[in-house]
């Protein structure tokens, strides 16, 4: 089909293999940092290969096809899946691949899946990891994913997953770093940093896959699959810009979106693929399908065959075809019938052998896979397992704390735990959890015990199920509350309601749950209110009849422990939202950086944006969180009033613990332009830094602005800032008060 006139995006910038020998085109084994060795390779390779062997490169099938071994042996397959929980994963991948060594060119296999947030040890899912708001700790803990995954012979990751998640009723906000393209453009490369490391012929490094590419956050009416409609400012300022990050950050390879963005199925999209991710922005690495997207092109309404579909997909610039066996089939019978230029095909298996070269696995097929003198399948270690639990700790936000409820003293008495989700395992993993295994996670019930006293009694009670209707266990759950000295109250969602396929139409706790939690708190014990969730909630009964709220994410394997490490102190909570909860449905999408209106809020003039029914507030704002100490943010200065085209900024800020304990905060910058083309946004997160205090202890935290910082997509749909007056705040969440006003000078004329 026709290209789309191609779109005009610019990006911020943003700073935050045995030796095989039996190998014809080289004479010894080669590096997988060589150039000039991998060319020679390469070109060595496209000059022998057949078309069948060729579209072989180009084609991922899973351990799902009765033909697997046969079509690897014969050299006809480029990868196959590596994440298979309940199977010795790196036993298999041993095998597997020594059945490619045994085809007539010996081109080694990758080996991919779902390494999102973990492989064997799980960490909190990618939503929680943002909740961190700290780059520095993603990066280690997907390295260690990274160091567990390569163990097993696993090379390719399918994450990071990049998309804006503004809709939280889109399951697969879990998936992501949040609304805001700055924290997801900073976790993203984080993320990348930690999978692919410095070079990724290293032992422990595979290649990463940014996800889905694009727009596939905005799904209508958060229903996953559903078609995208974005107007192209909206695609170039929010949706497009945490792609481009990845790709200067260096990612390996970008996976095509399988929906239908502004009526075009991305997986057909030459466009966006050839136009902005090759042309405008250099990437050179893989583009990779969805799961049998190829084929879905026919759904679409776009493909009357599988033969066309397929001819759409290579010509948009689809290299590599996951799963559906269509390019195997198809491509060979398109290119000798002249519909597909044999340079076509070359190009993308150049890409496939590049990939793979650059992985090191033309020195060593078997450099991933347990020669390293560890068992690739063991349980989690303990260095991962304490990485886990610092990670999840620091992942939860103390969304209230009332009265100082929290934290809990680990010598009360009794201790009343309680909820479907307390003694769970599998749910804390979240739904894609690679070789997670639930029997080796470890539940809030069992982590609160382990934290407490000798002399202190934990009770529990399940009280009914997550999505369970019967009130039949809410009496015994009632009657240990009263007799407890503090309740805590596990609720939320399971793994059935979160991830892909898994969108909801409403945002309360599901089944009977609320029911729960004001059955208990009617007993006047004091309740915490612990959250296992992979989307933002709209819970207002809780926010104003629960004295404390902690959201835990789908924490992991070392879940429950970390959620006692906070319910006791033993860690002070610092997670940010990197998501707007809601207080009702009706309000999404509610995301902090709307855009200015002409009738703004009046309380005082009903013909102002607002609803009759509801705040316009959210019930907790991007960014926020509290801590077990209390912190002052002040005194924010620039160096000067007006800043130059060409110049710098620097902002500072003081920041106090004025609390009685040590504790964490992260101070956030946020840029407001008062005029400019378009409507400029309330405000746009443009840094962040996470500082730890002792008590009384005070620092001033130094931000460095350029105008690249302050610009935004204006009316010529080009990134710019604007000579005029902005407005520079600075505070612990999105809705920060304190700010400096500042005037960017116009450029010098000639």
């Amino acid at each position: 089909m026709p290209l789309r006139p191609i779109l005009l995006v610019l990006a911020t910038a943003l700073v935050g293999l045995v030796p095989l020998s039996t190998l014809a085109a080289t004479a010894a084994p080669v590096s997988g940092t060589d150039p000039a060795a991998m060319r020679a390779t390469v070109d060595g390779l496209l000059a022998r290969m057949t078309l069948m062997e060729k579209v072989g490169q180009l084609t991922i099938l899973g351990a799902d096809h009765k033909d697997l071994a046969v079509l690897i042996r014969k050299g006809e397959v480029g990868g196959t899946n590596g994440v298979l929980p309940g199977v010795d994963v790196a036993a298999y991948t041993r095998r597997m691949q020594h059945l490619a060594l045994q085809s007539r060119l010996h081109i080694p296999l990758l080996f991919m899946g779902d390494v999102v947030h973990g492989f064997r040890t799980i960490l909190p899912m990618p939503i929680g990891l943002a909740a961190t708001w700290d780059p520095a700790l993603v990066q280690q803990a997907m390295h260690a994913a990274a160091q567990e995954a390569t163990r097993a012979g696993v090379d390719w990751t399918f994450a990071p997953m990049v998309d804006i998640g503004r809709d939280p009723r889109w399951g697969r906000v879990s998936e992501g770093a949040g609304e805001d393209p700055y924290l997801d453009a900073v976790m993203t490369g984080a993320a990348i940093r930690g999978f692919q490391g410095k070079n990724l012929a290293a032992p422990d490094a595979m290649l990463a896959t940014a996800k889905h590419f694009a727009g596939y956050g905005a799904v209508q009416a958060g229903r996953d699959y559903n078609s995208v409609w974005l107007p192209r400012y909206q695609l170039d300022s929010v949706y497009l810009p945490p792609f481009k990050a990845a790709v200067d950050q260096g990612v390996g390879a970008v996976m095509a979106a399988f929906i239908a963005l502004n009526a075009v199925p991305t997986t057909a999209d030459g466009a966006l693929i050839h136009g902005v991710l090759r042309r405008q922005w250099g990437f050179d690495g893989l583009v990779v399908s969805d799961y049998d997207a190829v084929p879905q092109l026919q759904q679409h309404g776009i493909a009357a065959t599988p033969a066309q579909a397929a001819q759409e997909a290579i010509d948009a610039g689809i290299d590599i075809d996951l799963h559906s066996g269509t390019y195997l089939k198809e491509l060979p019978m398109l290119v000798r019938e002249g519909k597909v230029p044999m340079t076509t095909v070359d190009a993308a298996v150049r890409r496939v052998l590049e990939a793979k070269y650059r992985l090191g696995l033309f020195a060593d097929p078997y450099r991933h896979g347990g020669r390293r003198g560890d068992s690739p399948m063991a349980a989690p270690s303990a260095a991962h397992r304490a990485l886990a639990r610092e990670v999840a700790a620091r992942s939860m936000v103390l969304l209230r704390n009332q009265n100082h409820t929290l934290p809990l003293r680990s010598d009360l008495q009794r201790i009343a735990v309680i909820g479907p989700l307390a003694d769970d395992r599998l749910d804390l993993l979240g739904p894609v959890h690679a070789e997670g295994q639930a029997d080796e996670a470890v539940s809030v019930l069992a982590g609160i015990r382990q934290a407490v006293s000798p002399h202190t009694q934990v009770l529990y009670a399940p009280g009914t199920r997550v999505r369970g209707h019967s009130e039949a266990g809410f009496a015994r759950a009632v009657a240990l509350a009263r007799s407890a000295d503090a309740v805590v109250l596990v609720v939320g969602e399971d793994v059935a309601i979160v991830g892909e396929g898994n969108s909801r139409s409403h945002l309360g706790l599901p089944g009977n749950q609320l029911a729960l939690v004001k059955a208990v708190a009617a007993t006047g014990t004091p309740v915490v209110v612990v959250l296992i969730n992979g989307r933002a909630l709209a819970l207002p009964w809780l926010a104003s009849h629960v004295p404390a709220i902690l959201d835990a994410w789908m924490p992991g394997t070392e879940g429950g422990p970390a959620v006692a490490d906070v319910l006791f102190g033993r860690v002070d909570p610092s997670g940010k939202l990197p998501v707007t909860f809601p207080r009702d449905l009706g309000q999404v999408p509610l995301f902090y950086s709307q855009l200015r209106t002409g009738r703004p809020y009046n309380p005082d003039d009903p013909y102002t944006t607002r609803y009759v029914d509801v705040a316009n507030t959210p019930l907790f704002p991007f960014g926020y969180g509290l801590s077990y100490t209390t912190f002052a943010i002040g005194d924010v200065h620039a160096d000067r009033v007006h800043m130059p085209w060409n110049g710098t900024l620097a902002v500072t800020a003081s920041i106090r613990n004025t609390g009685a304990r040590r504790g964490a905060d992260v101070v956030q910058l946020y840029v407001h332009d008062e005029v400019a083309s378009v409507s400029p946004p309330l405000r746009l997160l443009r840094g962040f830094r996470r500082v730890t205090l002792a008590p009384g202890e005070q620092r001033t935290l130094h931000f460095r602005l350029t105008r690249h910082d302050l610009a935004i997509v204006q009316s010529d749909l080009q990134w710019q800032a604007n000579p005029g007056n902005y407005r520079i705040y600075v505070g612990d969440s999105s809705t920060a008060t304190d700010h400096v006003d500042v005037t960017l000078e116009a450029p010098a004329t000639p």
